[in-house]
This record gives structure tokens, C-alpha cells and sequence, in this order.
């Protein structure tokens, strides 16, 4: 259930009202805490081209969660880096959301220095990717990623909403801000969004259900229709 709406109002408006509420930490990323991670293209350049970009990186957050290391070019042809089994995982993954120049991902460390391990393993694979398809040099990526310590259980679960709608903004830029002016067209365009885990949580079957360790993130969603019922509630809020 949506509560404190005032101010989580607010909060989707101007994500930095969130700040008082959250403990933002660069470093120091702590074992068992949870994290929002995000990052942009360099200068907000576009990092997502074409569904072969979006499922590079989406492939990646499964195969750059490992302590072994992973090199696409060691598959073979009609393997898939979804068939990498690199031993331990080292962070749990609970959400995640790519856009054309963003990515979200909501994370827990499994081990010390997980996630600066995981996000340089990521970062380095996608931009090697990246530079050789689009012919480039340089750093892709508006320096090192953000992170955002969540503290309070109410903005934990709180994000799990914030990421999987980010898309909205994709065919309604102010929707935070005006509201939602078609409720019935953003709640279609989500669902056949495939670049975010909204699918895992809508139980859909799929390759890419690899990639999330929900079991070690707090069961806010205890089945599929209790997922459903939170986005719903934030569509109806939100929608003028």
C-alpha cells in the first residue's frame, strides 16, 4: 500500500527530496546493506542504440556476477553468456532498469567489495562492447556509478517501484511531475518493456530470470498479483 503520499509525491518529482530519507554513501559499500546503483553516458549520450545494446548489458549483469572471470569471446557460437557458470555470486541483484542513456539497478553486496567489483567488471565489459561496435575510444560512462545507501525499508521497497516505471518517461517525459494522462497506454508500454526485471516480477518465464537473487532481498512481493497491485496503486496515484 502507497503511504506518505505528500511526500512520496514530492520524492517522484524531485528525486532529491529522497535524500533526507536516504544515506547517500559513495564508498564504504557494506556487506548486506542495500543499494540503488545507477550511472549515465558520458555528457548524457545515449549508451542503448538497439536491442542488441540492451540485451549486451542485460546478459552482462548475469555473467559479470561471478567470482571468475567472464570473456564474451570464450563462448562459443551457439552459446550464450546466460550458459556461463562462474561460481559464486558476488552481489544479489533485486531490480534493475535500462534506458537509453541510464541504467538503475538495485543491488546487495554478497561479499566484500562486491558491488565496486561487480559495476567495474560490468562497466569494462559493456564499454569494450560498446567501443568496438560503434568504432569509439574513451570512456563511455559519466564517471564512476552513483549509489544510493537505503537505510529505510519504506524507500527500499519504495524503489522497486521507482525503477521498474521508469520507462513511462519514454512516451510521457513529465509524467511525474503532470501526472499520468493515459493510464491504460502506460501500463501497456510497461509490459512489453523487456529491458527491466518487471517481467520476473510478473512471473513471466525467460532466460533473463537468472539474473535476479530475489531471495535475499526482503519479500515485499510474496507472489505475482502482489507486484501488480503496488504498480497499480502508483498508476492510479500518479494518473491526472
Amino acid at each position: 500500500m502507497v503511504k506518505d503520499k505528500k511526500l512520496l509525491g514530492l520524492a517522484w518529482q524531485f528525486p532529491r527530496y529522497i535524500i533526507a530519507y536516504m544515506s547517500i554513501r559513495e564508498a564504504n559499500l557494506v556487506d548486506g546493506e542495500y543499494y540503488h546503483i545507477y550511472n549515465r553516458g558520458n555528457s548524457k549520450q545515449k549508451i542503448f542504440h538497439d536491442n542488441e545494446d540492451y540485451s549486451r548489458f542485460v546478459s552482462l549483469l548475469y555473467a559479470c556476477n561471478s567470482t571468475n572471470s567472464f570473456r564474451i569471446f570464450t563462448l562459443a557460437k551457439n552459446e550464450s553468456p546466460y550458459d556461463f557458470e562462474g561460481g559464486k555470486k558476488i552481489v544479489s541483484i533485486g531490480a534493475y532498469c535500462l534506458m537509453p542513456n541510464h541504467f538503475h539497478i538495485l543491488i546487495t553486496p554478497t561479499e566484500e567489495k562486491g558491488i565496486s567489483k561487480f559495476m567495474q567488471k560490468l562497466g569494462t565489459a559493456y564499454s569494450m562492447y560498446y567501443n568496438k561496435k560503434y568504432k569509439r575510444t574513451g570512456g563511455l560512462f559519466e564517471g564512476k556509478f552513483k549509489s544510493q545507501h537505503l537505510s529505510n525499508d519504506r524507500y527500499l521497497k519504495y524503489l522497486f517501484s521507482y525503477i521498474h516505471l521508469n520507462p513511462i518517461k519514454l512516451i510521457q517525459k513529465n509524467w511525474r511531475e503532470v501526472g499520468i494522462k493515459n493510464k491504460k497506454e502506460a501500463l501497456e508500454y510497461l509490459q512489453n518493456y523487456k529491458y527491466s526485471s518487471y517481467f520476473d516480477y510478473l512471473g513471466i518465464k525467460r532466460i533473463q530470470n537468472k539474473i535476479l537473487n530475489a531471495e535475499n532481498f526482503p519479500e515485499y512481493f510474496p507472489n505475482n498479483k502482489s507486484f501488480q497491485k503496488e504498480i497499480f496503486e502508483w498508476l492510479n496515484y500518479k494518473t491526472c
